[in-house]
């Protein structure tokens, strides 16, 4: 619903238009720029890590990722030619808004990323979009981190409208974006198979989670989300880096959940997958409907 809710009004799948109101008056500016900085905290990070492909893809611009605490932390050059992204779900978050003075001070473009109306964020920033996900009750943030990614994507695609290069890719997209609903509620119908696999894993003591390409992002969240909720320990892990050190941990007992879809990176994914089952590690999988070949590893 939060889903549906975020791209309400904005997207028009019959002629294939994104309006972002919020920005609109900016997008000649931003398009001139030299490179996109998205600055948050915790999920409001991950979401920037989760569209930080796709941004480059369809802008073709530099884009960088900073933690707002780290990015304090450093002095970072800020140039007036930069446009700035600062995600918040409430938008009072202390360390982003800090970040945000810093780079408006500097000269830089601000765009505000947040679900509430009339928050600090939404106010100091020039232009912003808003994610419309509906207030979030719990303490872990769920729906605005994919309402986040959703506003991140749809301001991808407004940027890109004017290049010819980039019209199947864009059209892809936003055919994926009015099927997104209803393949959410197909996954959540898959509840009690969930359920199953979490009263195995409820007393381990740690869980790792890979992934790469677009799903690092997942990895990340989901890792945070589980130690949110559950206490446990438990670590995101990109595929890539799998040889690197985080293999050694990898035996029979230590619960790994791999997210290996039929993307670009597959091939990749499935070479670390027999890296992990060599060790004698017995992965949990999530990969797509039907796909039984990577079912039966």
């Amino acid at each position: 619903e939060s889903v549906v809710n975020t791209m309400r009004g904005r997207i028009n799948y019959e002629l294939e238009q994104v309006t972002l109101g919020g920005i609109k008056s900016y997008v000649p500016e931003i398009r001139r720029c030299r490179r996109l900085l998205m600055i948050g905290c915790g999920t409001s990070y991950h979401s920037a890590i989760a569209t930080r492909q796709l941004l480059e893809e369809l802008t073709e611009l530099p884009v960088m990722i900073d933690l707002a605490s780290d990015f304090l932390d450093r002095n970072t050059p800020i140039f007036r030619d930069d446009v700035c992204f600062f995600i918040s779900q409430s938008g009072e978050t202390a360390d982003t808004l800090s970040a945000l003075r810093y780079c408006k001070s500097r000269g830089a473009l601000i765009v505000g990323i947040t679900n509430t109306v009339g928050s600090t964020i939404c106010r100091e920033s020039h232009c912003g979009v808003h994610i419309n996900a509906g207030p979030e009750i719990g303490v872990a943030s769920t729906k605005a981190y994919t309402s986040q990614i959703l506003s991140l994507t749809m301001f991808a695609l407004v940027m890109s409208e004017d290049r010819i290069s980039l019209q199947p890719r864009r059209s892809e997209i936003i055919q994926g974006l009015k099927a997104l609903p209803d393949m959410i509620r197909k996954v959540l119908e898959q509840d009690n198979k969930v359920l199953e696999i979490a009263k195995q894993l409820y007393e381990k003591r740690s869980l790792l989670i890979m992934g790469r390409g677009f799903n690092f992002a997942t990895c990340l969240e989901g890792a945070l989300k589980v130690k949110e909720l559950t206490y446990m320990h438990s670590e995101g892990i990109q595929a890539g880096e799998l040889k690197h050190g985080p293999l050694a941990l990898v035996d029979s007992t230590v619960p790994i959940i791999m997210i290996v879809t039929r993307d670009h990176v597959f091939s990749k994914c499935m070479n670390a997958l027999q890296q992990v089952t060599a060790r004698d590690g017995r992965p949990i999988l999530i990969c797509e409907e039907g796909d039984t070949e990577t079912a039966k590893m």
